[in-house]
């Protein structure tokens, strides 16, 4: 829905297995999806999708296997559960989201090579730490993306305020957390 774009692209060539691999995979029941709207209608990330999020599930219902698996949707979503919780059909759309990011690596299509720069350092902050550590996370993903710079005028002030730490909180059970991230790591 960047600037304003809405509109769904619809291929001449549709996969009609594309919807059961993705039920499979995720364990959910996409094609009980009616469109109620209500998962975008929660979703805090809409306006920067280039699908809202009952579009991205239109198309894996309609075969759309390569603009799904192209879109920024997928990797944008921030997995609150939103979406899951409201959902009058009981699907659990985050985990649709995040299956068809796994199904997207698989396949090589990454719509911005940045996002998932985030996503694998996230995973990296939370394996070593057992939670996020904020400034070690923007820093390494800064450095990766090569925008080291970018956004560091607001690093004081997020500072002073308490939001970011030059340290990261100790946790127990950190080791728990960073075998779960390591076995779960390539599993949508």
């Amino acid at each position: 829905m960047k600037n304003g774009q809405n509109f769904l692209k619809i291929q001449a060539q549709s996969d009609p297995d594309f919807v059961r691999r993705v039920e499979e995979s995720s364990g959910q029941r996409i094609s009980f999806c009616y469109q109620c709207g209500n998962c975008t209608a929660s979703c805090a990330f809409t306006g920067d999708y280039d699908f809202p999020v009952n579009q991205v599930m239109r198309l894996v219902q309609l075969g759309q296997q390569d603009t799904v698996l192209h879109c920024r949707a997928i990797w944008l979503c921030g997995q609150c559960q939103a979406c899951t919780v409201r959902c009058p059909c009981t699907i659990d759309v985050a985990r649709v989201m995040a299956t068809l990011r796994f199904m997207a690596l698989e396949k090589g299509c990454v719509a911005d090579k940045n996002v998932k720069r985030f996503a694998e350092e996230f995973l990296r902050s939370v394996s070593i730490f057992g939670r996020v550590f904020e400034s070690g996370l923007l820093a390494a993903y800064k450095a990766r993306s090569g925008m080291l710079l970018a956004d560091v005028g607001l690093a004081p002030e997020l500072f002073k305020r308490g939001k970011l730490s030059f340290v990261p909180h100790r946790i127990p059970g950190r080791r728990h957390v960073a075998a779960l991230v390591k076995r779960f790591a390539n599993v949508p």
